[in-house]
């Protein structure tokens, strides 16, 4: 944020530079803007340093989860967990009837057939 505080000084310095006085009125606003802009840059510099807290805090919090969650499902950091790493395709069969893959057996499309 400091290119921020850099830019507010330059204006500032240009301002003195270019010898703008407060006594007219036009000095007077741009003045007041240069100030205005350095309170912006002081609050998105506060905003920043509040979002970095709050980052480290949330991070620390999901570490704590994750140590919990290791607690209650006994999972661990060596092993990769997938709820469905034992489903198998062949354990299921097609059950499009008008497929060429041949996985549909005859018995059930005759079932199905006589229930029409």
């Amino acid at each position: 944020m400091d290119y921020l505080y850099q830019k507010v000084s330059y204006l500032k310095g240009l301002a003195e530079g270019m010898g703008i006085e407060e006594e007219s009125k036009e000095g007077k606003l741009l003045l007041h803007i240069i100030d205005t802009l350095e309170e912006f840059a002081d609050v998105v510099d506060e905003v920043a340093e509040n979002y970095e807290d709050l980052e480290e805090y949330v991070s620390y919090i999901d570490e704590d989860l994750s140590d919990v969650e290791d607690e209650i499902y006994g999972y661990d950091d060596d092993e990769d967990y997938y709820p469905y790493e034992d489903y198998d395709d062949e354990d299921y069969e097609c059950m499009d009837f008008d497929c060429d893959c041949g996985c549909c057996d005859d018995e059930i499309i005759d079932d199905f057939d006589d229930e029409k």
